[in-house]
Formats: structure tokens, C-alpha cells, sequence
């Protein structure tokens, strides 16, 4: 009976020391899991391929049937994607005075999640390419300057549904931010984004910060740091600034002030005051700081780099998930 006893005890005893280093080497692997930072997936081909689609559709002027069509699209994109999606419809006034229809589209990840970050893109092109010497009076393809973004957001959408990120995640792509007066006022522009802050999708809507990506799609593009941007959202450009160097995409994401431009971004953090970055390709050594491609009708499927797309969106996505 001794025998068995002890037998039994030594088994009961081997098998909580055992379990006990069980325990203990899952505990340990728990940890290095938690600390293993996780890295956020991008498709440049799926970017590029989302941008191709809304050229496709043509000039997305609003009121214009091309433009409705790339709404529609554009919802059933985020729908299929994002936890839920809709469009936000509204009426804005120009600089012409004249009443202006506009959709701004938003899909949102977390919906229960109080810690949130906008990520935005204006959707829509300029009713004329104002910079052409052919053609200045018709609207250009707006591939780089309205549809980069929207694609690089699209495919950060359909990442985000495969590796979903613990924060709230809203996606916003605004209308009508492309009809300014050239020679007018900042208020003329970025017309959708002033709606938004104003009556945002979510009553008393509160985000940690705001990515805004526009122009995200030149060959040899360059993000020089914005100056409203600094000046409102200083720690979260430094946060995006540092992500892209660690992911190798510091020759995009260059470390110099590329001046003060009126862009969605000032108004959302005038506005609303979510302190929002825009990350766009402004280069100081060129004229316009646009790229020649600029409101012109080179503003063409030519314009997009996909090693361009891969910088922005592997950034974006790195941002979201560490957080």
C-alpha cells in the first residue's frame, strides 16, 4: 500500500511539475507573441487595380454620371470589406454660388471600439484640368489626385478584414474637395470634408488622430513633412514618418517641411479638431510641387508607381496595427 502510495504521489508530483513548466513555457510564448510586432500586409497590384477601376468610370465630377457610378462602386467596396459601410449625402455650395450635390462614402472596422483613427481620401476630380495648355477646360483622369488614395485605402480595407487591428478604424472618402476657386479663398475648397466635420457620420465622433492620403501615387514620390500637418498633429507625423523609415520607405517619407497646403486635413482639424496628417507628394524642387501631371490631363494611369502604393499603404496599415 506505501508502495503504491508513493507511486501515486510521485506521479500526482511529476505531473504538477510538468504542467507547471507547461504553463510556464506557454506563458513565455504568450509574451513573445504579444511583443513580436505584428506586420501589416499590402497588395500594390490590388491598389493599383482599385485605381484603374475608377479611371475606368471616367472623370468623377459631381453630378456627372461617371461620378455616380464610382459612388455606387465605391460603397459596395467598403460594404464588402468593412464591418459596415454607407454613404453620408449632403448639399454644398461653391464658389460659383451654385447648389452641389455630394456623397461622401464611409466604411468602419470595431464599431464598439472607442479608441479610433480616420483614415480619409478625397474621391472626386476636378471639373477641369486647369493646368493643361491643350485642354484646360475638360476634366483629366484624376488617377493620382483623387483615385490614389481611394485605392490605397480600398485595399487597406480588404488587409484590415483578413488581420483585423484592435483599434476603430473609420474610412472616409470625401467629395467635392477638387472644386475650388484657383484664385479664391481656402474655404472653396475641400468642400465634402467641411460637410463631414461639420455633421459627422457618428454624433459627437471622436478619433485618437486622421491619416489623409492624397497624391499618394507618382513614380519616385515625395512625402515631405506638411506644415498644417506639424502644426496640428506633430506626434502622429512623427509616428507615420518613423513607421515608413522602419519599413525601409524612408526615400518616400523624406524628413524636410514642405509648406502649408489647404487640403481636407486643415478643416477636419479646424473644424472638428481631430489632429489629422496629410501624407501627399508635394516636392519643393519642382514648380507647381505637384509634378507637372498636376490638374493636367497627364493625371493618367501612366502617372501611378506601384512601388509608390506599396511605401504608403505598408505604412498606413503598420500605423493601425501597432496601435
Amino acid at each position: 500500500m506505501k508502495k503504491c502510495i508513493f507511486y501515486l504521489v510521485f506521479l500526482s508530483i511529476v505531473s504538477v511539475v510538468f504542467l507547471g513548466c507547461e504553463n510556464n513555457s506557454h506563458k513565455k510564448q504568450k509574451t513573445k507573441e504579444q511583443n513580436t510586432p505584428i506586420v501589416a500586409q499590402f497588395n500594390a497590384d490590388s491598389a493599383f487595380n482599385y485605381i484603374q477601376r475608377q479611371v475606368d468610370f471616367g472623370p468623377r465630377v459631381p453630378g456627372s454620371a461617371a461620378h455616380d457610378k464610382t459612388a455606387i462602386y465605391l460603397e459596395r467596396k467598403l460594404s464588402k470589406f468593412c464591418d459596415t459601410a454607407f454613404t453620408q449625402y449632403g448639399t454644398v455650395e461653391n464658389h460659383l454660388n451654385q447648389q452641389i450635390p455630394i456623397k461622401n462614402i464611409i466604411g468602419s472596422f470595431n464599431l464598439s471600439q472607442k479608441k479610433r483613427v480616420l483614415l480619409c481620401a478625397h474621391w472626386d476630380t476636378r471639373p477641369m484640368a486647369d493646368q493643361d495648355k491643350e485642354r484646360p477646360t475638360e476634366p483629366s483622369d484624376g488617377a493620382n489626385d483623387g483615385a490614389s488614395g481611394v485605392g490605397v485605402l480600398i485595399e487597406v480595407a480588404r488587409q484590415f478584414q483578413k488581420q483585423r487591428p484592435d483599434a476603430g478604424v473609420d474610412i472616409v472618402f470625401f467629395d467635392a474637395e477638387d472644386m475650388g476657386d484657383s484664385q479664391g479663398a481656402a474655404n472653396t475648397w475641400c468642400l465634402g470634408s467641411q460637410h463631414w466635420s461639420k455633421t459627422p457620420h457618428v454624433k459627437n465622433y471622436v478619433a485618437r488622430f486622421g491619416i489623409l492620403l492624397d497624391m499618394v501615387g507618382p513614380s519616385n514620390a515625395v512625402f515631405a513633412i506638411e506644415g498644417n500637418s506639424w502644426m496640428y498633429a506633430q506626434p502622429y507625423v512623427k509616428k507615420v514618418w518613423n513607421t515608413a523609415n522602419k519599413l525601409g520607405h524612408g526615400q518616400y517619407f523624406v524628413n524636410y517641411q514642405g509648406g502649408q497646403l489647404v487640403d481636407d486635413h486643415l478643416f477636419i482639424n479646424q473644424i472638428i479638431g481631430i489632429p489629422t496628417l496629410d501624407i501627399i507628394h508635394y516636392d519643393v524642387s519642382q514648380n507647381t510641387g505637384f509634378g507637372d501631371f498636376w490638374h493636367t490631363h497627364k493625371d493618367n494611369m501612366e502617372t501611378i508607381d506601384k512601388k509608390t502604393l506599396k511605401a504608403v499603404g505598408e505604412t498606413v496599415c503598420q500605423v493601425v496595427m501597432d496601435l
